[in-house]
Formats: C-alpha cells, sequence, structure tokens
C-alpha cells in the first residue's frame, strides 16, 4: 500500500523544494481515475457520471432555462446542450416552453426521477468505495484544498469551467 507523502503546507521544509511533474497532468490523472470509478458503478444503471449529475441538477433546480443551468453546473452552454440530447431522447429530462414564446426551460419527467434515484443507489456506493480506499481524512483534506485553490484562482477571461 502506498503511503502519503507528507503535507508541505504543515511542514516545515524549505520553500526551494522544487515541483516535480506537471500540474495540469496530475489532477487530470486523478480526476480520469476517480470519474472512472464512479462511471463504472453508475454504468450498473445505464448512466455516465456526467448524466447523472446533469439528472441530478435537474431535478433540483428545474424546471430550469438552459443558460441558467449551464451557469449552475459551470459549462459552455454548447456542452450542456449536448450533454441533455441523450437524456432528452431516454424520455429522462424534456424542453418545454417557458414564460414566452422565446424561453425554454428544462424539467425532469417521471422517469428521469426514476432514473436518477435507481443511480443515487450506485453513486453512494461509488462515494463509499472511494471513502474506504482513500480515507477520510485525506479525502477531507483533498476537499479543502481543492475548495482553498478553487477560490484563489479566478477564472481565465474568456474560458468556461466544465
Amino acid at each position: 500500500m502506498r503511503r502519503m507523502t507528507a503535507n508541505p503546507l504543515a511542514s516545515n521544509e524549505p520553500a526551494a523544494v522544487k515541483l516535480q511533474g506537471c500540474t495540469n497532468l496530475k489532477l487530470r490523472q486523478l480526476t480520469r481515475r476517480i470519474t472512472q470509478r464512479y462511471d463504472a458503478e453508475l454504468a450498473r444503471v445505464g448512466l455516465r457520471t456526467t448524466q447523472y449529475s446533469l439528472l441530478s441538477h435537474v431535478l433540483k433546480l428545474g424546471p430550469i432555462q438552459p443558460g441558467a443551468l449551464a451557469r449552475a453546473m459551470k459549462m459552455e452552454a454548447s456542452t450542456l446542450t449536448r450533454n441533455l440530447k441523450p437524456l432528452q431522447a431516454e424520455g429522462w429530462v424534456e424542453l418545454a416552453s417557458g414564460a414566452d414564446g422565446r424561453s425554454r426551460l428544462i424539467r425532469i419527467t417521471d422517469s428521469g426521477r426514476d432514473k436518477r434515484q435507481d443511480a443515487q443507489r450506485h453513486w453512494k456506493a461509488a462515494q463509499t468505495s472511494l471513502n474506504k480506499l482513500l480515507g477520510v481524512p485525506r479525502l477531507l483534506t483533498l476537499h479543502a484544498l481543492i475548495d482553498e485553490s478553487l477560490e484563489l484562482l479566478a477564472p481565465v477571461a474568456g474560458a468556461a469551467d466544465e
């Protein structure tokens, strides 16, 4: 079993210690590994992690305008549209008319609620497995570091959060 390396933020290591490797690559590798675990569990009910997240957001926030949903999920409108299509095709979400003829609202259907409920059990299983594998203290530290880093890093002008 690998041991977690010492936390340089909590140590008295000299500031001259050099980072090894590309931060972007390391974060992408970690994200892919974690996503694989959630996707493997959610595949049992025919969903991917992105689809589960989208169903969860529409359930919580809907009916909601597409632009507002894209902002809430920190994604490009075109990415949202692309990700909504398979959910619409399955009948799990629908795009309906809004308050006026020009506006649209995304809402979850009854079958979408059922699919999300089935998927939630598998999401919880993936979460529990990850908690056991990595340990809650490590995950609490990771979450805190991510939250702090997000606060420090302002979005780049013209780039969208995805």
